[in-house]
């Protein structure tokens, strides 16, 4: 008999998807090395961030060109929305794409 009080991962949404609910948006600028991408790889410069919680309690980020009409899923995610909340991942994102490196989803 399964546990239906655990919500299995279900699909990712789309980066577009992600950004168009995401009720956290900041931009910043990318350090050296930027921001990891599943679709285009490393994207660098002025870049807007998406974080948006998913139903079963994970969470993911979508990033884009500021002021470009593409969104891209930022590597690493999903991954749980820690204890601090969404706000505590999407800062922690922010600053680890201000250092560059090719910076991910935090696990």
């Amino acid at each position: 008999m399964s546990d239906s009080t655990s919500a299995s991962p279900g699909p990712v949404p789309s980066a577009d998807d992600i950004a168009a609910i995401a009720p956290l948006v900041g931009q910043v600028v990318a350090g050296p090395g930027g921001a990891m991408t599943d679709e285009v790889g490393v994207i660098t410069g002025d870049i807007t961030v998406a974080t948006a919680p998913l139903p079963d309690g994970r969470a993911v980020v979508a990033v884009q060109y500021t002021d470009a009409d593409e969104w891209y899923l930022l590597s690493g995610g999903p991954v749980p929305v820690p204890a601090g909340g969404l706000d505590e991942l999407h800062h922690e994102v922010l600053e680890l794409i201000k250092k560059g490196g090719g910076a991910e989803v935090p696990r």
